[in-house]
Parts: C-alpha cells; structure tokens; sequence
C-alpha cells in the first residue's frame, strides 16, 4: 500500500467518520436529556407520594404539641391524690408517653423542626418542674394553679414549635 492509496482510504472513510461522530453526539445529548426527565419524573411522583404523609407528620406533631401545651394539659390529665410529686411524675410521664407515641413522625421532618419540637418538649417539661419546686406548691391542685398562673404573663412552649411547624408547612407549597 502507498501512501496515495493511504490517502484515499481516509479521504473515503472521512465522510463516515464525521457522521459517526455527529450521530455519537447527538445520541448522547439526548440519552442524557432522556436519563434527566426520566430522574424529574421519579422526584415529581415520589414527591406526589410522600407530600401527604410528610403533612400527615406535620398534623401529627402540631397535635402533639397541643396536647402537651400545660394549659391544656393540666385540665386533660386530672390528679389522683393531692400529692404534688404524683401530679408532677404523671404530667411529665403523660408529656413523654405522647411524645413516644409519636417519635416515628421525625422521618418526614426536617431535623431543625424535630428539634425545635424537641426543645418544646423539653421547656414544658421544665416549667412543669420549675412550678412544682415553687414554695406556694403544696399540693396536686396548687401545683395546677402555679403552672396556670406562670402561663398567664407569657406564651407556651409549645407556642414556638406549633409556629415553626406552621411556616415550614407554608414553605411546602
């Protein structure tokens, strides 16, 4: 073979190079514009699906908080004796026992709501202490009054987490 017949071959091969490259562009730009609708499609559904249960986790936890809220609390949960202690140990255990039932819910959360519920939690749970250590509490139905009157002055705890879980509601839309 010369370097004239050389020449030739590619001359002739050129043209079937130049389309094989082309159509190896074009293939791939479109195999990769496939694989991406395909991607937004799976994130649409999935998101279709799980938007229900993630609002379902929100209720859930704005209910949570209300029924933790002491205001609301220490008229649904009565004491059963006069002992300030006992009435203490059960609203507390009451407060834990609903936030157990509900520890599920922090997978279709973010992790700043679940904490900010968390702390709520955690500041009911200390004015609930903090009341009862008070020198006028000396019995269940006193310690109900202290905690009723501490809450007059100043909002919940569980005022903070219900708005924090109201505007990351409002942001899923």
């Amino acid at each position: 073979m010369t370097s004239d017949t050389i020449l030739q071959l590619f001359l002739s091969l050129l043209p079937t190079i130049i389309v094989a490259a082309i159509a190896y562009y074009f293939f791939k730009g479109h195999i990769e514009n496939e694989n991406r609708r395909r991607r937004f499609q799976l994130q649409r559904n999935t998101q279709k699906e799980s938007l229900p249960l993630r609002l379902q986790a929100y209720e859930r936890m704005a209910l949570f908080l209300e029924r933790i809220s002491p205001n609301k609390l220490v008229v649904r949960v009565s004491p059963t004796s006069s002992n300030k202690e006992n009435y203490e140990s059960l609203l507390i255990a009451s407060i834990e026992q609903e936030f157990e039932h509900n520890l599920a819910q922090q997978i279709y959360i973010t992790d700043e709501c679940w904490n900010v519920i968390n702390a709520s939690k955690n500041a009911t749970i200390q004015l609930i202490r903090k009341s009862s250590l008070s020198d006028k509490v000396d019995s269940a139905d006193k310690l109900r009054e202290v905690i009723l009157t501490n809450l007059m002055d100043r909002s919940t705890p569980s005022s903070a987490g219900l708005s924090f879980i109201k505007k990351e509601v409002g942001e899923l839309w």
